[in-house]
Formats: C-alpha cells, structure tokens, sequence
C-alpha cells in the first residue's frame, strides 16, 4: 500500500470516519468524560454524523489535560491554540460537505521524537532544547492528512533510551494508575495520556518495548508494526545502519480498533526509507480465528512472571482455545538469549557510539536515568571488527531460529516483561533488567507485535500480555488481541 502525501502544516488537521458512538455533544461534565473515554473511531464517527462537533471534542480533551497533567508531566508542548483553529476549519469543511480522512477532526498526540514542523522536537536530550523541524515526520504528515489535530508532543526519556521516563528538560512522566510509578518508556507520556483520557490515539515508537511496555504498564492496546511497514522518516534518533529493523514507528490506543483504524493511515513507502516494502495490510476483522494455531509460554527462561501475570496469561491463552484456537504451551529455542543479543548488537561499543552522538547534537550533559540505561547492560567494547559482526551474525541466526519455530504457528503468545509497572527509578534493577528480553525479543525479529490490558495486579496495576505474528500479518495479532479485549474488558479508567 502506498500512502503519497502532501507536505503540510503542522498546525492543520482535520478530520472523519469510524464506529459508531454512544454519546452526544460534549455540553455537560458527563457528556465531557464519556467523550474523553470514547475511541478515536467513535470520535471521528460522531464528528462526521455531525453528534459532536470537533471543537466539542477538542475542547473536552483540552479540558481533560488541564486537569491531569499537572499530575502526570505527560504532555510537555501543548498546541492548544492550533488544534482549536484545527478543529474549526474541520467543522467549517464539514459543513461544506468536506472531509479529510478516517480521522477527520480527531485529536491525537505525537511522541516527542517525532518530528513535528513547527512544533518544538526535544527527543529528551539538552541539546535539541530549542530544535524546532521544519517538516513533520512521514507518520505525522499522514496521520494530519487524514484528519488528525495534535493536540500536543509527549514525554520521553533522553534519546528515547530506558524503559522509564524522565529527562533534564521536562522532568519525570507518572503512571496514572500510581503516581508513584513510572508508565514505562520509552513512550511513557504517550500512555499516560491516552490511558489517563487525555488523548484518544498515540503515535509512538518501539526500538527495545517502548511502546509495548507503556501499554502493559497502562492498560493500553498498542501495535508494533512489522519492520518495513511503516517510515522511520522524521524519528529522532535516526536509525542507523544494520540496527534500523530494530526501531518501528508504532500506535497507542484504549481501543484495539484504533489501532486497526490508524495503520492503514502511516503505512507504505514514502520513498525516502529504503527499508520500506509495500506489502499488503489485510483486515483483522476477516481472520478466521478458529483456524488459527497459537504458541505461548510464560517465562523466558531468565526471570519469571509474578504470579498474578503468569495466570493472566494461561487465561489469555485458555480464552482463545475457547474460540477455537489451537493453543500449545512452547517456548521458541534461545528465548532466555533475546535480551543479550539485544545488547551486544545494540551497544557493542560500550555505548561510545551513543555518547559521540549525543554530543553531535550539542548534549554534554546526560541525564541520571540514561546515565543508567547506558551503564546497565553496555557490553564492553569489541575488540575488532570480527566481533562486532560476529554480533550481527548471532542476530542473524536468532532470527533465523525464530523464523524456523513459527513454521507451525500462525502466532506467539507471551508477558510483555514479567513484572508490572515498578516504582519510579526502579526500572534499571538488576533483576528487573534481567526480564527485558521478554519485550525485545520482537524487535530481534521484526514481527508485527500487539499488546492488550487482560488484568490487574493486587496492587491495582494494569496487566498487559503481547501477541506477535509471522511478518505482515498485522491482521492476525490485532484479531487476537481483539478477542482478549472482548473478553477481559481492556482499558478501565484510572482514578487520576
């Protein structure tokens, strides 16, 4: 599928399309927050039935950020006046009979290493504190050019480098389910808003679980594209060299829908991303489930799932065999091998890469947190040449290993990391980094991942598990994980 779009403002956006709603104009404190809970299909649908309009609904979410944010530091440039003037020109076009898109009208937030014109692209780093891009990312033109009014850029930790966040320019991101937590990393401010009801759909991304992550530490559904799906165009950092399949530009959402509705939008080769292929996106509502063959395991082999999270995931699994899945209990060979094959290909070189590239960008202070992410699992630094491809080599085979083991399944059932949302500066503890792999295990293979809320811990935690399909079968992963949410309810509301 190719997606050509026109260059255009960042302060424009409109919108359309969706499912259907079961709400009306946002006039009164109830009609407010049931359209701060709605999907961003249910928005665009009401927008376009003309139920709301989307000054109505950027107004509701303005006024859901002023009242969260103070608590969570999620959203850290707020475009209030421009989504306003956004969402009258939408209504305005609307009038006349026009619409932009699938999301025409609908407010959405952009991760802040996504470059947005305009809009200020800090990517968490004291270097780029004035970087204002004078275009936007090939994902955030695409998702504008279908409608979408930004509402705001979200936080994130320096160099989008920890499962955590927290920086030198904006401070620490809350979990809104328990301030005292982290909502993870490194697309920690995009799911504290979406899950807090401050933005219906997040774009984000996942070099390492970082929007997987976030979501199971939210209760959120999020959706790592196959790599090569979807541009990387815009993305700070920049991958780079024979590492970029490791970094996917991904989604956010409280609804599994969502995630369905805005793929279609960024996907396909913009022409600048040579990785890109333009391979066809199915629909996930016309997978045939019960035809489906599912793998799952609850450890890794490296550090085991608390209980509540190992019986979410035999549940998850159990649901799906009810629908008729063929589910076998099978950990893939080299599983407990994910997380340090992840580092040595990734920080091979001590992490002396990284800091030159920080200070390219005129950071010469780094912040505690990445000062840990870099010290916590840097490999010392290779002697030659021949290790550091001896490194891709052992990445090559892991893939292929991986490859080998999804012959007789359609899908792979796991914990998105074995632990629920730690408390803040936890996240770099030597057990916790011993679970990472769980996540990072699909940015080795590059397999569509999608992640959905199925639990709660006694801590009153979200529980998240992830399912991941062969490569380019989107469908698959969102069909099953759209089963999950029917099943065990999804996204439930904190009580920020």
């Amino acid at each position: 599928m190719s997606n050509r779009i026109a260059r255009r403002s960042v302060l424009s956006g409109m919108a359309a399309t969706g499912a259907v709603a079961a709400f009306g104009p946002a006039k009164s404190a109830g009609a407010s927050s049931s359209t701060t809970a709605a999907s961003a299909g249910e928005l665009a649908q009401a927008i376009r039935s003309k139920r709301l309009s989307s000054r109505e609904v950027v107004e509701a979410y303005l006024g859901r950020i002023q009242r969260i944010n103070p608590k969570l530091n999620a959203i850290v440039q707020l475009t209030a006046d421009s989504a306003r003037r956004q969402a009258d020109e939408a209504d305005a076009a609307l009038a006349r009979g026009e619409s932009k898109g699938p999301l025409h009208g609908v407010p959405i937030t952009i991760k802040d290493t996504l470059e947005t014109e305009g809009v200020i692209c800090k990517g968490g780093t004291l270097g780029r504190t004035h970087y204002v891009p004078k275009t936007d990312a090939t994902s955030v033109a695409r998702l504008r050019a279908a409608g979408a009014i930004i509402l705001g850029k979200t936080n994130v930790p320096e160099l989008a480098g920890a499962l955590e966040t927290d920086n030198l320019i904006y401070g620490r991101t809350n979990n809104p389910y328990d301030l005292t937590r982290t909502p993870g990393g490194s697309s920690g401010g995009e799911a504290a808003i979406v899950a807090a009801g401050g933005s219906p759909l997040g774009l984000g991304t996942d070099a390492g679980g970082s929007i997987r992550v976030p979501a199971h530490y939210c209760g959120l559904a999020a959706l790592k594209p196959t790599s090569g799906r979807v541009p990387r165009t815009g993305q700070f950092p920049r991958p780079m060299g024979a590492r970029n399949s490791v970094f996917h530009v991904s989604l956010i959402a409280r609804k599994v829908d969502d995630l369905a509705l805005a793929l279609p939008i960024i996907a396909g080769s913009d022409f600048q991303d040579y990785t890109i292929i333009d391979m066809p996106l199915l629909d996930s509502r016309a997978v045939e489930v019960p035809k489906l063959r599912l793998a799952y395991f609850d450890n890794d082999g490296t550090l085991a799932p608390t209980p509540e999270i190992a019986a979410a995931l035999r549940a998850a699994a159990d649901a799906l065999a009810n629908l008729g899945v063929r589910v076998e209990e099978r950990r893939p060979p080299e599983a407990d091998r994910a997380a340090t094959i992840y580092y040595d290909m990734t920080r091979g070189d001590g992490g002396a890469g990284v800091r030159a590239f920080l200070k390219s960008v005129g950071t010469e202070q780094i912040s505690p947190l990445f000062e840990q992410s870099l010290s916590s699992r840097s490999a010392p630094a290779m002697a030659s040449t021949t290790d550091a491809l001896a490194a891709f080599t052992r990445w090559d085979a892991y893939r292929n290993t991986m490859m080998g083991f999804m012959r007789g399944y359609d899908a792979l059932l796991s914990p998105v990391l074995p632990y629920v949302a730690p408390h803040h500066g936890k996240s770099f503890d030597p057990t916790l980094q011993t679970g990472v792999g769980y996540a990072q295990m699909h940015n080795l293979t590059g397999w569509p991942t999608a992640t959905v809320r199925i639990g709660t811990s006694p801590e009153g935690m979200p529980i998240g598990v992830q399912i991941a399909a062969r490569p380019w079968r989107e469908d698959i992963a969102l069909a099953l994980v759209r089963c999950l949410e029917e099943k065990f309810g999804g996204w439930t509301a904190p009580t920020i």
